[in-house]
């Protein structure tokens, strides 16, 4: 019996042998170049009276822009406790949203209304 189950072992370990495919040839390795930014992303704009009020009045790019929103929005604790998408706005970003409520999505198309 033992000699069986030794043999059926064996005939196991050699079906998954021949199922494994042969040692792949070496990957060939793209050598990692530090990424571009985006130029369009990188070029200054100016925002809004309502906007400067919250990000600054200085011309900076829209990524600055939406860090700084960020920074805003974390310090005056505006993000919605129950719905994190959910940004409940203050009087200076009403005068932005033109609204109490505003999702994080919705943010960034009424913001760009404010950007020239």
């Amino acid at each position: 019996m033992a000699a069986k189950k030794k043999k059926k072992a064996a005939k196991k370990a050699a079906k998954k042998a021949a199922k494994k495919p042969a040692k792949k040839a070496a990957k060939k390795v793209k050598a990692k170049t530090k990424r571009k930014p985006n130029a369009a992303f990188m070029k200054a704009v100016t925002p809004s009276a309502e906007l400067a009020a919250v990000v600054g009045a200085s011309a900076m790019p829209r990524t600055e822009i939406t860090k700084r929103l960020w920074a805003y929005i974390r310090k005056n604790g505006l993000q919605d406790s129950q719905n994190r998408r959910n940004i409940n706005a203050d009087d200076k970003l009403k005068a932005v949203f033109k609204k109490g409520v505003v999702n994080m999505f919705e943010m960034t198309k009424l913001v760009a209304k404010h950007l020239s």
